[in-house]
């Protein structure tokens, strides 16, 4: 796997809160110097929507997470054009969204979000910038750190168990000779 700092809205974000909504650590910039911004303000980097690898969109738990009740998190993608100086608007644009994973499945390994970047939604511009917003529901969590990346050639392994899908190595009964 492929891990680009400029491609990663979070390395380690504690999501230790109380419900509610949190933004990702950095906000992703598909613009930058020598790129034109377009007539409606949107960015003017294709980040290879349809490409063949596509780019990927990984968000794992790197520690597990705790809660008193029933505390559930889910992640979304947004995206937002540029206000005409170089920043985003006020408005940001959800693309996607995980189901609201129960505190069970917020094991070490697991992966919230594995899947090829999306392509924007129909009625949304191609956004100049993106993040992640992590909604914590249900209650308190007292525990939980994910990373966030935008990578290429994922690390990929067979997932085992039958409630959390981590990855693991081989499955059982399988030898590999070496």
């Amino acid at each position: 796997m492929i891990i680009d700092a400029f491609l990663q809205f979070d390395a380690a974000i504690n999501l230790a809160q109380v419900t509610g909504n949190y933004n990702s650590t950095n906000i992703i910039d598909l613009g930058g110097p020598g790129l034109p911004v377009l007539a409606n303000l949107q960015g003017a980097r294709d980040i290879g929507i349809g490409d063949d690898p596509t780019m990927k969109l990984l968000v794992q738990v790197t520690t597990a997470f705790t809660s008193a009740g029933a505390g559930t998190l889910q992640v979304t993608l947004q995206g937002n054009t540029d206000n005409g100086s170089g920043a985003p608007t006020v408005t940001w644009s959800s693309w996607y969204s995980t189901p609201a994973y129960a505190l069970a499945a917020l094991v070490v390994g697991a992966r919230l979000m594995d899947m090829d970047f999306p392509r924007p939604p129909d009625g949304i511009a191609i956004p100049r910038f993106l993040r992640l917003q992590y909604t914590i529901g249900g209650a308190t969590m007292t525990a939980g750190i994910v990373e966030a990346n935008i990578v290429i050639d994922r690390m990929d392994q067979p997932y085992t168990g039958t409630v959390n899908s981590t990855m693991g190595g081989y499955p059982a009964g399988i030898t590999v000779a070496n």
